[in-house]
């Protein structure tokens, strides 16, 4: 564990500087965080790494906004707020505040967005644009537009077919 913690750190001071050019990317690479945090910040690196995967495989697909916050913050609104559990990502609408409170998870979901943005991917989910928590069974998730991929950790990871 120590030693994926070190490539980590080596990692950050290499490509942080290439990440956080401008607001905008800034930004960006803020709402990656933000959804990595608060989606998967309980999960393995390599959890947290599946889903930073799928929220950029959206920003890359046509069905999808083409910005990381667009995605992650996509939903029904009503007067510019989300409607409770009427978006994309749970966390964006669930009632609660979005206040970070684990540094720690925090500094470990900042350098999974980094390696992510870099374009590491984990094979086994490969192209996912969608997953869920496995103690819940959404209705899309049983059409036959989409093939199961894997599961990690808690969640599992699906890929819509054309």
């Amino acid at each position: 564990m120590k030693k994926i913690f070190i490539l980590l750190c080596l990692t950050t001071l290499v490509v942080i500087a290439s990440v956080k050019t401008s607001e905008s990317n800034e930004k960006q690479f803020n709402c990656l965080v933000e959804a990595i945090y608060f989606e998967a910040r309980s999960e393995s690196f390599l959890g947290q790494l599946a889903v930073a995967n799928v929220v950029l495989n959206r920003v890359s697909h046509n069905n999808f906004p083409n910005k990381i916050c667009s995605v992650v913050h996509q939903g029904y609104y009503i007067n510019n707020k989300p409607i409770r559990n009427k978006c994309m990502f749970s966390y964006w609408c669930d009632g609660k505040p979005e206040k970070i409170k684990n540094m720690e998870a925090y500094i470990i979901a900042e350098n999974v967005a980094l390696l992510a943005l870099q374009k590491v991917v984990i094979q086994r989910i490969l192209g996912a644009t969608h997953y869920h928590a496995n103690y819940v069974s959404p209705s899309w998730s049983k059409h036959k537009n989409f093939k199961r991929l894997a599961q990690l950790g808690k969640h599992i990871f699906y890929i819509e077919k054309n």
